[in-house]
């Protein structure tokens, strides 16, 4: 099973080159920022929870993250699925830990962690714009952008050195055209197959 966490900051394009990889590779798309705005959407417990870190420009804490994660890729194993692309997920070196054991209790692993590399000043372009075109309200925020970049930064970009450590961990310029990212993308898979 194809097992792949695109990992990247806001605006990198990992929702975009998530789905490219899934329609070539056969995969399934589990986006943690999907499945907030579902919950979210829903007024679950979990999604008015989320809403009130993310409204912040915070991390969703570990424990409701894994809790909807855990639940989704339940659901997309018992409707077939046989490889999927980690978008969002982990965030943190702990969920990294909880990732590995929940796939291994289902005989899984992480094949390849792709981590989307672009500079702050192209991200915050990127985000603003998506938010005028989206009219997400936390993509609008000059200062809320810049707050969610840096927390990121400081908080995610431990769970790369997790990966690299086991050797799974490719770095992809994520700046050009969306063709271009894709082929360095596909690239990176092709040779961890």
């Amino acid at each position: 099973m194809l097992n792949i966490i695109l990992f990247g900051p806001p605006g990198s394009g990992k929702g975009t080159q998530a789905q490219l990889l899934c329609d070539k590779y056969g995969l399934v798309h589990i986006s943690t920022g999907d499945l907030f705005r579902d919950e979210i959407r829903k007024e679950t417990a979990l999604g008015i929870r989320a809403k009130g870190y993310l409204d912040k420009g915070e991390l969703v804490p570990d424990e409701v993250t894994i809790g909807m994660f855990s639940s989704r890729l339940d659901h997309e194993i018992a409707a077939g699925a046989e490889g999927f692309i980690f978008d969002g997920f982990p965030r943190t070196v702990k969920q990294a830990e909880e990732l590995d054991q929940l796939l291994a209790k289902r005989t899984m692993k992480v094949k390849r962690v792709l981590s989307i590399v672009v500079s702050v000043g192209e991200l915050t372009k990127r985000i603003l714009l998506r938010g005028k075109d989206s009219g997400r309200s936390d993509d609008l925020n000059e200062e809320l952008v810049a707050k969610r970049i840096a927390e990121y930064n400081s908080k995610t970009t431990p769970v790369a050195g997790y990966y690299e450590m086991h050797g799974l961990l490719r770095i992809i310029e994520g700046e050009g055209s969306v063709e271009e990212v894709f082929r360095r993308l596909s690239e990176a898979i092709d040779h961890a197959a």
